[in-house]
């Protein structure tokens, strides 16, 4: 579910840094009372997300618009399919156009690489989920997206969840002190989830009580061995520059959850066009 609170102020800076003062080609060469409809395209294949935003950029920007979609967040689609129509002011669809297009194209790319990193594991019992390796401003609609995509979210961000990484083990002075440290400073009910690199790190963080363990950068080999010694009540992730050609051998290792950082800052946007004809 999406909270609009949270999402009309990047929109609002979109239309700031996009429209300005005034999309002054439209206004130069399109007559102000001209009708028009836009009926929104994909060019290639893929996995929809963004849509409610699309409708939101259109409808915020001019309240008369009818806003109509074709399909729905998280169905697949070929390529030139028809996925939404946008009618009324011409003027208005085209000062939208861009800044529509941007969402969905952005948020469309990460649906569908989430969707092929899932179908790809889908024959194991494994969760693929994201990062905060997000855009500033944009986190709650990527993870949407990775939501949309089949996948599921990791913590939102650093207030909602204990993930205790290298250099808190540097500065905290080694695994075990980490844990100890994080566990009797928050409430009992929060998990704490440590990243290691080897095989005696695995055992350092199980012995010190580590509700899940993050195998980072391991090799496939070393990252099956240590599943192989974590308990079966302790949950295990896999991360580190995981690739689609990667993942379904991670997968295999039998980890619960490969977590990846592609999702949200490497994904391809999906490409979307919009076609426009008067009414």
């Amino acid at each position: 579910m999406l909270n609009f609170r949270s999402i009309d102020p990047l929109i609002e800076l979109a239309f700031e840094e996009d429209i300005g003062i005034g999309d002054i080609t439209t206004e130069s060469t399109v007559a102000p009372l001209q009708q028009g409809l836009g009926t929104i395209l994909t060019e290639t294949e893929g996995v929809i997300a963004g849509l409610p935003i699309a409708q939101r950029v259109f409808e915020k920007l001019d309240p008369d618009l009818n806003f109509q979609m074709l399909v729905a967040d998280g169905d697949s689609v070929g390529s030139v399919t028809p996925i939404a129509t946008v009618e009324g002011s011409a003027k208005s669809i085209l000062t939208g156009e861009r800044i529509a297009l941007n969402f969905l194209q952005r948020l469309s790319g990460t649906a569908t690489l989430t969707a092929r990193f899932v179908a790809a594991t889908a024959q194991y019992d494994v969760k693929i989920i994201d990062t905060r390796k997000t855009t500033a401003g944009w986190r709650t609609l990527q993870k949407y997206a990775v939501r949309v995509g089949g996948g599921e979210n990791h913590r939102f961000g650093l207030y909602d969840g204990v993930l205790i990484k290298d250099n808190h083990i540097v500065a905290a002075g080694g695994v075990a002190k980490a844990i100890e440290r994080a566990r009797s400073a928050v409430p009992h009910t929060m998990k704490i989830e440590v990243e290691v690199e080897t095989l005696d790190q695995v055992a350092e963080a199980q012995a010190a009580g580590a509700d899940i363990i993050l195998l980072d950068n391991m090799p496939v080999n070393f990252m099956k061995a240590a599943v192989g010694e974590i308990d079966e009540n302790v949950l295990t992730e896999a991360s580190g520059g995981i690739t689609l050609d990667q993942v379904e051998a991670v997968a295999a290792t039998g980890v619960n959850f490969i977590s990846v950082g592609a999702l949200t800052h490497s994904a391809m946007p999906l490409d979307i066009r919009l076609d426009l004809e008067m009414k």
